[in-house]
C-alpha cells in the first residue's frame, strides 16, 4: 500500500487546524481509501493555543504528527524541513488556512499516478485583495523576464512532490530554501493544475510588507542577475550623461563667458539625483551580501523543541 504523507506549516493557527485536519482525513477516507496516509503539522512557534489543540489531535490519532520548532524560523525554512522529515511514497505541501482547497489532494494523487513526479497548484483566480493580487502578477512577469529559470506564476508551494523529488530537497542542504524556485529549476515531469484561491477560513493573514519584500528579495537575489547589472548599466548612463552636460556648460560658457550663468541649481540636483541613485544599488548590494551572507554562515534550517508521533 502506498502511503501519502500530508505537510501543513502553522503559525496561530489555533481555529484551522482541527478542521483542517478532520477534512484532510474525510478526503483520504472518502476519495483515497487504498493509499495509508499520514498528517504532519510543522508549527512554527505558536503562542495561541495552536500547540494544545495539535496535542491533542495527536494523541487520538496516531496517523497526526506535529514537529514543534524551538522559536520561528520564518515561512520557507519550517515546511521546507518538515518536508524533508517524511517518508512517503509521495508528500502533500498544503496551507493550514483552507485558502487552498482540500480537494485538490485526490487530484494531486490521480495525477502522480499518470507518472509525474511534481503536481503544482497554481492559483488562476483568487478572492484575495485584487490591488495585492495585480502586484503578484507585475512581481511574477518581472521576475520572469530577469531570470535564466524558468518562474511559475502563482505558485505558493502548494503541491504534490514524489519522494525522489524529496530526496533532491535533502540533498540540496541550502540554508535559505525557496522552494518555489527550488521546483521551477530542479523539478521534474511537472503537471500544473489550476485553482480558485478561496478567502482564508478563520483566523487572519500572518504575511505583512516586510514578509512578502523578504520573500519578493530572496527570489530576486537568488535567481537574476539583473540587479547587479542593471547598478552598471545605470552608473554608466549616469557617468555619459553627466560628462555631456560638463561639455555643454563648458562650451557655453566659453562662447558667452559674461551673460551665460551657471548657477548653482543643476549642480544641487545633480549631486542629489547621483547621491539617491547610489543609495538605491549600495541597498540593493547589501540584499545579495545578505543572501550570500546566510548561505555562508550555514546555519540549520529550523531547531526543534519537540516530535509528536514520530516514533510510531
Amino acid at each position: 500500500m502506498k502511503k501519502i504523507s500530508v505537510m501543513i506549516p502553522c503559525y496561530n493557527e489555533t481555529e484551522n487546524v482541527v478542521p483542517m485536519s478532520a477534512a484532510i482525513i474525510e478526503q483520504f477516507e472518502k476519495y483515497l481509501p487504498e493509499y495509508d496516509y499520514e498528517i504532519c503539522f510543522a508549527d512554527n512557534c505558536s503562542t495561541d493555543g495552536t500547540r494544545e489543540k495539535l496535542e491533542a489531535l495527536c494523541a487520538g490519532n496516531k496517523k497526526i504528527k506535529a514537529i514543534f520548532n524551538a522559536r520561528n524560523f520564518g515561512q520557507f525554512n519550517s515546511p521546507y524541513h518538515a518536508m524533508c522529515q517524511l517518508d512517503g511514497d509521495a508528500v502533500i505541501g498544503i496551507c493550514c488556512d483552507f485558502q487552498d482547497p482540500v480537494d485538490l489532494i485526490p487530484r494531486f494523487v490521480h495525477e502522480w499516478e499518470q507518472g509525474y513526479k511534481i503536481v503544482a497548484a497554481i492559483k488562476t483566480q483568487s478572492e484575495e485583495n485584487h490591488i495585492m493580487r495585480f502586484l503578484r502578477t507585475c512581481y511574477y512577469k518581472t521576475i520572469r523576464k530577469m531570470s535564466d529559470v524558468e518562474q511559475i506564476e502563482h505558485f505558493t508551494g502548494t503541491g504534490l512532490y514524489d519522494k525522489s523529488f524529496i530526496d533532491v530537497l535533502r540533498r540540496l542542504d541550502d540554508p535559505v530554501p525557496f522552494l518555489r524556485n527550488i521546483v521551477a529549476e530542479l523539478g521534474f515531469k511537472r503537471k500544473d493544475i489550476p485553482y480558485t484561491q478561496a478567502e482564508r477560513k478563520a483566523g487572519h493573514t500572518h504575511n505583512n510588507f516586510f514578509t512578502l519584500y523578504d520573500a519578493a528579495m530572496l527570489s530576486f537575489t537568488s535567481y537574476t542577475k539583473a540587479g547587479l547589472r542593471m547598478a552598471t548599466f545605470v552608473g554608466a548612463f549616469l557617468a555619459a550623461g553627466c560628462v555631456l552636460v560638463a561639455l555643454y556648460y563648458l562650451v557655453m560658457k566659453l562662447l558667452f563667458w559674461d551673460t551665460f550663468p551657471i548657477g548653482i541649481a543643476p549642480l544641487v540636483t545633480g549631486v542629489f539625483f547621483v547621491g539617491a541613485v547610489q543609495l538605491i544599488f549600495l541597498g540593493l548590494l547589501g540584499e545579495y551580501i545578505l543572501t550570500i551572507n546566510s548561505r555562508v554562515m550555514h546555519r540549520p534550517l529550523v531547531i526543534e523543541e519537540r516530535r509528536l508521533n514520530f516514533d510510531e
